[in-house]
């Protein structure tokens, strides 16, 4: 009987000393697994309040009522014959003439009304070649438009209609416009009035050689959001109903959306369309240099440490950075106190800037930086 006792007493010594083995080890386990939940919901509560300070609206109904009224279809004719090296035929169906035929000619796009007097902003490729424009509001009201003045060079045109009290869209701020963000493009693809798509933004400062390089502005904010033939000159604004850029092109080999469209930053439309609503053309200044992006192989052929900038190629004579200290092989890393990693960035800081400002280049010559003020001259062909 005792040695059945004590048999009793050891397996319910032993089956206490495995209980406590096993609730002391799980509470191990619990514990760091509860610490590591707890790190993750810590972030997701801290990802969920950035979120929140966005106010982000949980679609996109009111945006849409805001910016339609504010988007215009265009038409156009034209009775002459369009050049044969539209290089929108390739990117956009906005190519909608055959430069092998005469005769007259349609065509359609969108536009922005840019102020409640009747001036809008459209794309340059939308009424190149017309000699006649006609633009329908949201209302169903037609006006014949005059237009303003054009930029080929950033693919904007400023249009005119005798009229008053319209809706206008409140701009945006591209520069702190995000990667990731919710966008909506507005227009009339395929000629069907007020269609509003939804995407994110995919990039920004991109740069397709649209515009046939050189000289040209090309930064575009690239989205997801399906833009089509007809969308040209449409708006692409935020969650918030606020215009961010003027819908311009889309990479396709068949005509039609095929994933990314492309849209001039609000930002840099601003300083065009009111120039030329003030001059009847855009007053460009130019740096006056030859520039080419910097990469890891070409920042090891010239003994710096960083792999993002500009370099200065060639400076012209008479340009506005010749008597600036500027020299070639220096990378132009900032410009004005803003980070400069590519020339498209850097076409567009300057495009925005007015002739006879002073702006303040970071310069890296050979490992070592400093700052150079140069004065903005206007371009020698305007």
């Amino acid at each position: 009987m005792k040695q059945f006792i004590s048999y009793v007493f050891a397996g319910i010594l032993g089956g206490l000393t495995t209980f406590g083995a096993i609730q002391y080890f799980s509470q191990e386990i619990n514990i760091a697994e509860e610490t590591s939940y707890e790190a993750s919901a810590r972030a997701i509560k801290n990802i969920n309040i950035r979120a929140g300070q966005n106010n982000l609206p949980t679609d996109f109904t009111a945006a849409a009522e805001i910016s339609m009224p504010a988007v215009v279809h265009i038409s156009t004719k034209s009775e002459g014959q369009e050049a044969s090296n539209n290089p929108f035929r390739d990117f956009f169906g906005d190519g909608f003439r055959n430069p092998f035929e005469n005769g007259p000619r349609a065509g359609m796009g969108s536009g922005v009304i840019y102020s409640t007097d009747g001036y809008i902003v459209t794309n340059n490729h939308v009424v190149e070649y017309a000699d006649k424009v006609e633009v329908t509001l949201f209302d169903n009201r037609k006006f014949e438009a005059k237009i303003i003045g054009t930029d080929k060079k950033t693919d904007l045109a400023v249009l005119k209609i005798e009229s008053d009290n319209l809706p206008n869209l409140r701009n945006g701020d591209s520069d702190n416009a995000k990667v990731g963000e919710w966008v909506l493009a507005v227009g009339n693809p395929f000629d069907l009035t007020s269609t509003v798509t939804a995407g994110i933004i995919s990039a920004k400062g991109r740069s397709i050689q649209l515009l046939g390089g050189g000289d040209a502005i090309e930064a575009f904010i690239q989205t997801d959001a399906a833009v089509n033939p007809g969308n040209s000159g449409g708006a692409l604004i935020d969650a918030q109903g606020r215009l961010l850029g003027i819908n311009t092109a889309i990479a396709t080999r068949t005509g039609v959306f095929q994933g990314y469209s492309f849209a001039i930053p609000i930002n840099l439309v601003t300083r065009i369309v009111d120039d030329i609503i003030k001059f009847g053309s855009f007053q460009r200044a130019f740096l006056g240099i030859n520039v080419s992006d910097l990469d890891s192989e070409y920042a090891e052929e010239l003994e710096v440490d960083i792999s993002q900038g500009v370099v200065v190629e060639k400076l012209f004579d008479g340009g506005s950075a010749q008597y600036s200290g500027l020299l070639p092989k220096d990378i132009i890393i900032q410009v004005d106190g803003r980070d400069v990693k590519s020339v498209p960035e850097l076409q567009e800081i300057v495009g925005r800037a007015k002739v006879g400002e002073t702006i303040k280049l970071m310069v890296n010559r050979r490992g070592e930086e400093m700052e150079m003020l140069v004065r903005l001259k206007a371009a020698n062909n305007e």
